[in-house]
């Protein structure tokens, strides 16, 4: 037998996006290498949502910015704020960030000291927290509850999560609109 939770409609979170909803029936996902996802709600009205970024801090040389948390961040909580949440309810968890090539830096250790120093400064707490690691992460989100799960990804998964978390992103530019910065 299926739950309500497990029937849910499913919404995918790739490298670049953020999501924000207010539906209890929907599951936000992503694949996580050592790209970081933080998932934010406001358990009193139930609106959450999910980031998925590359890289930390912000884009200073003209890059793009939908590559970096500093961007996502803040389209997050503004994208909360919009539909009706309260900055001081706020609730923070924070995934990924793995190391999945053991050559290069660690990526995605600097990405989740991203995070967690981000939402220390904004006042938002942290209620869960699953980084680090060499191996990406499958992550269900349920933004109304504020339940996640995750999986561990291996062999082909992995493969793909490690090939994504490597290829440029190729988002289009955002239109011009009015976004409050913190």
């Amino acid at each position: 037998m299926m739950t309500a939770a497990a029937a849910g409609r499913r919404v995918h979170v790739i490298q670049g996006e953020f999501k924000v909803v207010n539906d209890p029936d929907i599951v936000l996902s992503t694949i996580l290498g050592s790209c970081v996802a933080a998932c934010l709600r406001d358990p009193v009205i139930g609106v959450g949502g999910m980031n998925h970024f590359l890289l930390p801090g912000s884009a200073t040389t003209g890059g793009d910015a939908t590559r970096y948390g500093v961007h996502l961040m803040e389209l997050l909580i503004n994208g909360l704020l919009k539909q009706g949440a309260r900055r001081d309810r706020l609730e923070a968890k924070i995934f990924g960030g793995a190391k999945t090539i053991a050559r290069f830096s660690n990526v995605g250790e600097q990405n989740a000291a991203f995070a967690r120093q981000f939402l220390l400064d904004e006042g938002i707490r942290i209620v869960g927290e699953s980084t680090g690691g060499e191996h990406g992460r499958k992550l269900e989100y349920w933004p109304s509850s504020g339940r996640a799960r995750q999986y561990a990804l291996t062999g082909m998964e992995a493969q793909r999560a490690m090939q994504m978390d490597q290829r440029p992103v190729s988002v289009p530019k955002p239109v011009e609109s009015s976004i409050e910065f913190f």
